[in-house]
């Protein structure tokens, strides 16, 4: 594509969105993997890139039978946008400052199965938020602890809770709560009507677990003949359960429904439970207000004991 405007285009609130298209096409690295973030068509994703590199005068990316991949100019334009986007957020943030309000957007990331966690109430600190900071835009992600760590370092989030302590000198982190881990076998597994507890250890030698990709029980690791499926959310260990063919660990907030409706049962309670520590992680230098509001709204929402 040749460029046909001599001079540099101004920037308009229809070439941020435009833009923000692109990005989104560089994360998911290609058009069709940026459909569900996008909520767009693939036609229409299509039809946005075209008009950017009308706009900028100049092709982005490649897309194609050979793929998606980024041309040199694409990439020094991508290199410029979270520098722009944070600039632009910070703005916002500053005149929201001034008027004596919250405004902005608000990145979330979470680990799954917290909602059925009767302990704490985070719906709470939601509500709490929403009363103070009404303006505020919410994007809420729900990710592995691995993927949440490094979208805090990319700065894709201002805050996360993760079950995994961040290791890294730029995030700080604060335990918040606990969560009790039971050992689980769903209906139609071998166990599932054996109450001896002998004969329980006996058969759970020889069972294949459903093993997870962060803080798996040290006991899976002595014995990796044992470990079946590598998982890295609660669904997916509870669905491999309920299949009838493995053992797994679940969070017991999470496996109630099943308990009750018949359909898992908890294996060696005092023997194969644990605990798991929850963290409450941000960047050290981060500057958002909106995020040290909802830090502060789901503080209050914990248990103090």
């Amino acid at each position: 594509m040749t460029a046909r405007h001599p001079n540099v285009p101004s920037l308009t609130d229809f070439d941020l969105k435009l833009l923000r298209v692109f990005h989104a096409v560089v994360q998911a690295e290609g058009l069709a993997p940026a459909q569900e973030t996008l909520g767009l068509s693939l036609s229409t994703i299509s039809i946005k890139l075209k008009q950017l590199e009308e706009r900028l005068g100049f092709t982005l990316c490649e897309r194609g039978r050979r793929g998606f991949a980024l041309t040199p100019e694409g990439e020094r334009i991508h290199e410029s946008l979270l520098p722009l986007f944070d600039s632009i957020t910070d703005f916002r943030e500053i005149v929201g400052d001034v008027r004596g309000q919250l405004t902005g957007e608000l990145h979330l990331g979470f680990v799954d199965a917290l909602s059925t966690y009767r302990h704490i109430r985070l719906e709470d600190a939601f509500r709490r938020f929403a009363d103070m900071a009404p303006d505020v835009g919410m994007h809420i992600d729900i990710s592995s602890p691995q993927e949440l760590q490094q979208g805090i370092l990319e700065s894709r989030y201002h805050l996360i809770i993760t079950c995994v302590e961040p290791d890294h000198d730029a995030i700080e982190s604060l335990p918040i709560f606990v969560e009790q881990q039971g050992l689980f076998c769903g209906y139609g597994h071998s166990l599932f009507d054996e109450h001896d507890p002998e004969l329980l250890r006996q058969g759970l030698q020889s069972a294949t677990f459903c093993d997870k990709s962060y803080n798996a029980p040290a006991y899976l690791h002595q014995d990796d003949s044992r470990v079946g499926p590598i998982v890295a959310h609660m669904e997916s260990s509870a669905l491999l359960i309920l299949s009838g063919r493995y053992v797994g660990h679940l969070p017991r907030h999470a496996a109630a429904i099943w308990v009750r409706d018949g359909l898992m049962r908890e294996l060696l309670p005092d023997e194969y439970d644990y605990t798991t520590q929850f963290y409450l992680a941000l960047r050290r230098d981060q500057s958002a207000r909106i995020a040290d509001a909802f830090r502060q709204c789901l503080l209050e929402a914990l248990p103090t004991a």
